[in-house]
C-alpha cells in the first residue's frame, strides 16, 4: 500500500512540474524577465545583461536616412562600455507581450531626455528559457515647448 501511494504522489508531483513548465502565465512572467534585463541594461550601459537577453542569432533591423540596416549582435555589443548608473532622465516600459505556443512579440518603450524608442522583439523559448532573437526598432525626438520666462526687475 505504501508503493502505491509513493507512486501516486510521485506521478502527482511531476504532473504538477509538467504544468508549471507548459503554464502561460509562467511563460508570461518568463519573458517579462527576459524583457526587463534588457530593459535593466540598457539603462545602465550593462552589456551582460543585454547580452543574456539575446539569442546568438539575434538581429537589429532599422530604417534611417533612408536606408535598411541590419547589425548583427556581436557588433551591436562592441557599443557598449562599462555599466553606469541609471539616468534620472531614462525610463523604460513594457508595453504589451503576445505568447503563442513557444513564440512571442513584445512592444517596449524607451524614453531619454532626447528620444523615444520604440522596440518591437520576437522571442522564442529554447530549453524552458525565452531569448530575444529579432528586434526592429524606431526613435522619434521628444517635442519640446518653449515657455516664456517672466521678467523680473
Amino acid at each position: 500500500m505504501r508503493t502505491v501511494l509513493l507512486i501516486i504522489s510521485l506521478n502527482f508531483f511531476f504532473l504538477t512540474a509538467n504544468a508549471q513548465l507548459n503554464d502561460p502565465g509562467n511563460d508570461w512572467g518568463l519573458i517579462q524577465k527576459t524583457l526587463n534585463l534588457y530593459l535593466d541594461g540598457q539603462a545602465t550601459g550593462d552589456s551582460i545583461k543585454v547580452g543574456q537577453s539575446f539569442h546568438d542569432s539575434w538581429q537589429l533591423k532599422y530604417f534611417a536616412e533612408d536606408k535598411f540596416n541590419v547589425v548583427r549582435k556581436s557588433d551591436y555589443m562592441k557599443g557598449y562600455k562599462a555599466p553606469n548608473a541609471r539616468s534620472a532622465n531614462w525610463s523604460g516600459r513594457i508595453i504589451s507581450i503576445d505568447i503563442t505556443n513557444n513564440v512571442a512579440a513584445a512592444k517596449v518603450e524607451i524614453s531619454t531626455s532626447r528620444l523615444l524608442f520604440i522596440d518591437y522583439f520576437n522571442l522564442m523559448k529554447i530549453n524552458q528559457d525565452w531569448f530575444i532573437v529579432d528586434k526592429i526598432s524606431t526613435r522619434t525626438p521628444h517635442k519640446t515647448v518653449e515657455v516664456a520666462v517672466a521678467k523680473t526687475k
